[in-house]
This record gives structure tokens, C-alpha cells and sequence, in this order.
């Protein structure tokens, strides 16, 4: 059995919510370094919540104790990106860098090389110059993970990146996220896919806003948990 991997988040006590309304209310829970965490649970269980928290999108009570370096790269549900944001594809991989350089700044080779990167691991150069309101949504996911990536964060948070994706478009975006966790980076992603989560290094299953388990998919989407979560009373 391999040694387990170092922690790149402990999270304690972790509160949030909206206009006045709790919404999560986490104890503890951990994110390993240079791994793929799944984030699961029914609707309303907090997983758009927590990665808000995560990223820091969203102000809440309680400690995030980080063992990363820089700012995470948060990569938000698509309903949450304008569809008529005015700029092409190749524009919108390229705000990835906006975080290290500011966004009026010439970018730096070191820029280019990231977005290059980006831009060819999820198969973009074809429609790079398009506007990003005529893709389809396939290729809008790809470009929102991108972006994410150009980052090149140490840690990664991807709230349901391969919805509404079309079969291509989740296997780039599969490969893409493991591509980050062999460089070292920590991945985050929701899912509602449970085959999906089944193939992550670690899982966390939130219900009605608290952690109901953690730790190997194997051990976390059990028939019985599963049947508790899922299956109403």
C-alpha cells in the first residue's frame, strides 16, 4: 500500500452561507496534495458552497489551513460564466494569467507558455479566436477549464467542469485534471457522477450541508451510504 498523500488543505469548523442562511457546516475534513478529490452529494447538500469557501469566493466562519502556495484556481459552474462575455476563446484562457500579472499587462513568456499549454492539452486551437458566446457547450467547458489551468495554482477547484459536456469534451477535461495531479497540483471537482467520483484518490460526501463521509471512494460510496444519502426516506 502506497504511503498516503501529504495534506494541501485542513479545514475546521467551516461555516457559510448566503444572506443570512447557513448553508454548509463542516467539522473537519482534509484535501491530499498531488491528488484528485471528489466532491459529492445530493442537491442542496453545500458543494457549490464549499468550493466558494475554498476559493475564497465566499466569506465564512472557521479555519483553512493551507499547505500551497499562491491563489487557488477556481474554475465555477458554467450557468455562472455570462454567455455573451465579449471576448474569444483564446481572450478568456488568457484571464487565467490576470491573477499573476494584472489584466492590462503584456504577457510574459512565461505567460504565453502556460496559455499555450492550456490551449493545446484540452484541444482548443481550432476555434481559439472564436467568440466565446458561439461555442457550444462542450467546447465553453474546455475553455473554463483552461483557464483554470493557465493558473498553473497548486491548488485546483472545478465545480462540475464536465456538465452538459459531450463525450470528448469529459475525457480532455479527465486527462487534463490528472495531467495537475501528477504535477503536484491538489484537485478539487464536484461531481454528480458517481462512476466518475468512484475513480478519484479521495472523496467527500456532504448531505443536507455536513460531511457525512470522507476518505477512498471505496470506502465513502458505499451501497448503504449511497442508499441513505440518495434515496429519500
Amino acid at each position: 500500500m502506497s504511503a498516503p498523500s501529504p495534506t494541501a488543505v485542513e479545514i475546521t469548523r467551516l461555516r457559510a452561507g448566503y444572506r443570512g442562511k447557513r448553508v454548509l457546516d463542516i467539522e473537519s475534513a482534509e484535501i491530499p496534495a498531488a491528488s484528485l478529490t471528489v466532491v459529492v452529494g445530493p442537491n442542496g447538500a453545500g458543494k457549490s458552497t464549499l468550493m466558494a469557501a475554498l476559493a475564497g469566493t465566499l466569506p465564512g466562519d472557521g479555519a483553512l489551513r493551507t499547505r500551497y502556495r499562491g491563489r487557488p484556481a477556481f474554475v465555477p459552474q458554467r450557468s455562472a460564466v455570462p454567455e455573451a462575455l465579449p471576448c474569444t476563446a483564446f481572450d478568456a484562457v488568457a484571464m487565467g494569467r490576470w491573477a499573476k500579472r494584472g489584466p492590462w499587462r503584456r504577457l510574459t513568456a512565461a505567460d504565453r507558455a502556460a496559455i499555450g499549454e492550456a490551449v493545446e492539452r484540452l484541444e482548443i486551437t481550432a476555434f481559439a479566436y472564436r467568440s466565446l458566446g458561439a461555442l457550444s457547450g462542450g467546447q465553453r467547458q474546455r475553455v473554463l477549464v483552461a483557464q483554470g489551468l493557465a493558473q498553473r495554482a497548486e491548488l485546483l477547484l472545478l465545480d462540475e467542469p464536465d456538465a452538459g459536456a459531450d463525450p470528448h469534451a469529459r475525457r480532455l477535461i479527465a486527462e487534463a485534471i490528472r495531467a495537475e495531479t501528477r504535477r503536484g497540483s491538489a484537485v478539487v471537482q464536484v461531481s454528480h457522477d458517481l462512476t466518475e467520483a468512484r475513480a478519484a484518490d479521495h472523496c467527500l460526501l456532504l448531505h443536507r450541508g455536513r460531511l457525512r463521509a470522507a476518505g477512498h471512494p471505496d470506502d465513502v460510496l458505499t451501497p448503504e451510504l449511497v442508499n441513505e444519502v440518495w434515496v429519500p426516506a
